[in-house]
């Protein structure tokens, strides 16, 4: 069964610009291991017609030694599963996008990993997607990562959820199965955000329900999978009231031209429409909206157009253009999100990171971790940091006002990345909620210093003849290596208690009494004392 249109025997012309003027519909496979992912993406591929006779070829060669479905089957997961790790295991490790389009539709297909150490490419992959496609694996019903996925999803704000219980052929094509498997599913997911959730039973391996209505569960009324992704619809689902535009770039080419690049994110712009420009405040009209097949008398997402003012106002990269008749944007250093840590290193609390917002950029950090969601069971936990594939809600400081939208209202102007200002590697994404409560002039508190400095307050005796030169050599590195400390020449038990309740570490050259812990400069050399405090857990 083709998808494809008969034009393109007869008409290429009009092929090609029937095709580019096809709805694009974006979706993520996504479930626990082994459910079928990469399986059904390619049964979705094989049975559409989408596959080259060479493709073929290679994958029918490679099942025979690669593949995971018996003697005499085609794997046509290989189709999708490419790094010779993944063959080798049978699992999915990176994102891997595939394209296909029907008569009426095109589509890029995001398969992403199942394992929980490979969440963050999960969520990766979903950051752009309009519908999700959740495998459970009809043997085992909902499993932990059918829920951490599902959460996600609901995170991300993917409007569209159609839950495949895969594998019918394993369970006889049990009705009655399917049926418990849909009522669990809804009974963990009746406090998320789902909107539109759908359930068809399928069997990848063999094709059932995928692209053709299976003749084994006649007790099954609905659409086949690829009908589904036909019919979803998903024009509503941009948000068109509150005008919304990232400047990307100032085109200057002459002096008669200046033009604001970008894409709109939100919202409808026309010509003629009073604007407003974020952060300055700043007002005009607009004067053109221009495009590369000429002007345009209006401008929606996810369109890039440049638009010229009326008036010669101050605007650059990272600013916003708004519309005067919308929902105003937030302006704030400051704001409530929920972020899902992508990194090795655990996020702490008062580090130092490049956010990305849109087109502007800025230095920030996480000034308060309130807690860690857990993803089995919702429940919330206090948490002094976020761990690799950790989602928890925060409040983000940052140096310079930001321009933002709830990311419920606007995903463009609602959502961040992070990165690590050494390596500049993406370390976490943001979700934002909205502003801040009244945490402003919320006092400091030890906990918040342990976290920000990565220190226990301590007192540390330093003695020996060279102690004060050695203290300030110590002070030094323990400074340049991000922690807090100061030299005490002259100590006493008060001051040292006030030092210690600052959440410092206070150096006390040739003193003993009310201190922690000590070291004899004199034995040991200043590397071997910093390593010291590493193992007695002063610093970590």
């Amino acid at each position: 069964m083709s998808h494809q249109s008969d034009l393109i025997s007869t008409d290429i012309n009009a092929y090609l610009a029937q095709h580019e003027r096809k709805e694009l519909l974006r979706f993520l496979t996504c479930g626990n291991v082994d459910d079928g992912k990469s399986t059904l993406i390619g049964r979705l591929l094989h049975d559409s017609k989408m596959i080259y006779e060479d493709q073929l070829a290679a994958v029918q060669a490679d099942s025979v030694k690669s593949g995971t479905t018996g003697a005499g089957k085609i794997d046509l997961a290989l189709l999708v599963d490419g790094l010779q790790a993944e063959r080798e295991q049978g699992i999915t490790i990176d994102v891997a996008y595939r394209y296909f389009s029907t008569s009426t539709r095109k589509f890029i297909i995001a398969d992403t990993p199942g394992h929980e150490q490979y969440t963050r490419n999960m969520a990766t992959g979903a950051s752009t997607c309009d519908l999700a496609i959740i495998l459970i694996d009809a043997r085992y019903g909902v499993q932990t990562q059918t829920k951490r996925h599902s959460f996600i999803a609901s995170l991300l704000g993917i409007q569209h959820i159609i839950v495949a219980v895969n594998k019918m052929d394993l369970v006889d094509y049990s009705e009655q199965t399917f049926n418990k498997i849909k009522l669990d599913y809804l009974q963990f997911t009746a406090s998320l955000a789902l909107h539109d959730v759908r359930f068809i039973p399928i069997s990848a391996l063999d094709g059932d329900n995928v692209v053709n209505r299976s003749g084994n569960m006649p007790w099954f009324s609905g659409e086949p999978l690829m009908d589904a992704l036909n019919n979803v619809k998903i024009a509503n689902d941009h948000n068109f009231a509150d005008a919304r535009f990232p400047v990307q770039y100032v085109n200057r080419p002459n002096l008669d031209f200046r033009g604001f690049c970008g894409t709109v994110a939100a919202g409808v712009f026309k010509k003629g429409d009073k604007i407003t420009a974020l952060p300055s405040g700043k007002t005009s009209k607009i004067k053109s909206i221009v495009t590369y097949d000429g002007e345009r008398a209006e401008a929606f997402p996810p369109m890039a157009v440049t638009f010229t003012l009326e008036d010669e106002i101050d605007i650059s990269r990272g600013d916003m253009i708004v519309g005067n008749q919308t929902q105003a944007a937030t302006v704030a250093d400051k704001f409530r999100t929920k972020i899902v840590w992508m990194n090795e290193k655990a996020l702490t609390p008062g580090r130092q990171y490049t956010l990305k917002l849109a087109t502007r950029s800025v230095s920030g950090s996480v000034s308060m971790i309130h807690h860690r969601i857990d993803v089995n069971t919702l429940e919330h936990h206090d948490a002094a940091e976020l761990k690799l594939n950790e989602i928890g809600n925060c409040t983000v400081s940052v140096n310079a006002p930001v321009v933002f939208d709830a990311y419920k209202a606007s995903k463009g102007t609602g959502s961040f990345i992070i990165v690590d200002r050494l390596t500049n590697g993406t370390v976490g994404a943001g979700m934002i909620i909205g502003t801040t409560e009244d945490e402003t002039w919320r006092p400091v508190s030890i906990e918040e210093r342990t976290a920000r400095f990565s220190q226990q307050a301590a007192a540390i005796s330093i003695t020996g003849a060279n102690s004060k030169e050695i203290a300030y050599q110590l002070e030094r590195k323990l400074f340049d290596n991000g922690h807090a400390a100061t030299v005490l020449e002259t100590p006493d038990a008060a001051l040292i208690q006030a030092i210690k309740k600052a959440g410092l570490i206070g150096l006390c050259v040739n003193g003993k009494e009310a201190c922690d812990s000590g070291f004899d400069s004199d034995s040991l050399p200043i590397d071997e004392i910093y390593n010291g405090l590493k193992d007695r857990k002063i610093i970590y």
